[in-house]
């Protein structure tokens, strides 16, 4: 299949491209941009006028909820609405059931998420066997069945010693070793920000320093071990300013946020909003207004969807009782274009976060559309306005806090490996 894209903006970051440019696409990959190769006649031409096209949106966490959990969604639900998004490239946490520590399961997922001929699918493997928090896994095993970092997802790891020597066996490997910081015992059945709505709605709390107490260690041993550690959805502004010391201090670690955070404050819980309840919990106003400036000026490495669809009966419970996580993959890109208008940043750099910034942390050759490299490809209307209607969301999780509003940016085309894998009505 040869398919042209024309007339289009093309926005590449890594190659430093902003302009007018026509993309030839043949065999899976981009053979010309700007210029038709000699004799190039395409089977298939895409009118990109008024629209923006860039690489394939790279998300780094999105639950597909397989293996174990196809009554909350199902692979093929969350592949959609993956492309639905613009998403070409996602994360997906080892916290399913069985948890992804075997490398059979490693390469089931993997064979699945290729027969769909969807987005293109890297697991994280499990640190310890189980996620139980005792027996490391088998990282050089998994690694080789496809795993391309090790994670304990949001499942607490209470002891020091198995992290010390989990980092120390990654970094004999070079295996990165991705962690959310929050010390167990400070969080322990906390649901929301301790803050001033937490303490008016009766609300059991999680303080930063649950973050920052967790982040600490976190960073002692990156530096003890050499191993090479990304910090998951960074929620407060003193862990985003230890983060900014560490690197002045030589440190080599990365970090992302989700990108509800950099919208979404402890005020949005409102009256017990279950929707709100998320991990990390929503924390203050200026926690909030710190995580936006440290995505601008790069502190934060990269923006992810934090896709965690969940059943509605698991959803519209108390809000101490409902369980935490929102849809967020065809949402990712609108919520980091109203970032980057409300804050002033450019398009280039805000697709930049979602795109090369996030291939470098997966460390995969995607995010760029140089020539030779695989056709993934987002098309979108930067100036088109939807709104937010649980009910038409492709993901099978319709659980999202955006409900009834309208944002700007609209995804029309995703290509996959040079396939049309999506394309809006």
């Amino acid at each position: 299949m040869k398919i042209l894209i024309k007339n289009g903006r093309l926005i590449d970051p890594k190659n430093n491209i902003d302009a007018m440019r026509d993309v030839y696409i043949a065999a899976g990959k981009i053979v010309a941009i700007g210029a038709a190769p000699a004799g190039f006649t395409a089977n298939r031409t895409i009118d990109a006028s008024g629209k923006i096209v860039c690489p394939g949106l790279v998300d780094l966490s999105a639950r597909l909820r397989e293996p174990g959990f196809e009554y909350i969604a199902t692979l093929e639900s969350e592949m959609d609405a993956a492309c639905a998004g613009g998403v070409t490239s996602l994360a997906c946490p080892p916290d399913t059931d069985p948890p992804l520590d075997e490398p059979g399961l490693v390469e089931m997922l993997k064979y699945r998420a290729r027969t769909l001929n969807k987005a293109r699918v890297y697991p994280i493997g499990a640190l310890t066997a189980g996620l139980k928090g005792s027996q490391l896994t088998e990282m050089a095993e998994l690694r080789d069945a496809g795993c391309v970092a090790f994670s304990h997802a949001d499942v607490p790891l209470t002891d020091n010693q198995v992290l010390f020597y989990a980092m120390q066996y990654a970094a004999t490997f070079n295996i990165p070793v991705w962690l959310r910081p929050q010390d167990a015992s400070l969080a322990r059945n906390g649901v929301a920000h301790d803050g001033q709505v937490a303490t008016r709605l009766g609300l059991p709390s999680i303080p930063v320093c649950a973050e920052t107490t967790a982040l600490a260690t976190i960073l002692l041993l990156a530096r003890e071990t050499g191993a090479r550690v990304h910090l998951c959805r960074l929620s407060s502004a003193e862990a985003i300013n230890m983060v900014r010391r560490a690197r002045h201090d030589g440190a080599t670690v990365t970090c992302d946020v989700a990108v509800h955070h950099l919208h979404l404050s402890e005020m949005d819980i409102g009256y017990f909003d279950p929707h709100c309840h998320l991990i990390p919990p929503l924390r203050s106003q200026r926690d909030r207004d710190a995580l936006r400036r440290g995505l601008a000026d790069h502190t934060v490495d990269a923006v992810c969807s934090d896709h965690c669809p969940v059943d509605d009966d698991a959803k519209q419970l108390p809000f101490s009782e409902s369980e935490p996580g929102a849809t967020g993959l065809e949402l990712l890109l609108p919520l980091t274009l109203k970032w980057a208008e409300e804050d002033h940043v450019t398009l280039p750099t805000a697709l930049a976060r979602i795109t090369r910034d996030a291939a470098n942390i997966l460390g995969i050759d995607a995010g760029h559309l140089s020539v030779g490299a695989d056709a993934d490809l987002c098309v979108f209307d930067a100036e088109r306005y939807w709104k937010v209607e649980p009910s038409s969301l492709l993901s099978q999780g319709k659980n999202t806090p955006y409900s009834g509003l309208e944002l700007k940016g609209r995804v029309t085309h995703t290509l996959v490996g040079g396939q049309v894998a999506y394309e809006a009505k």
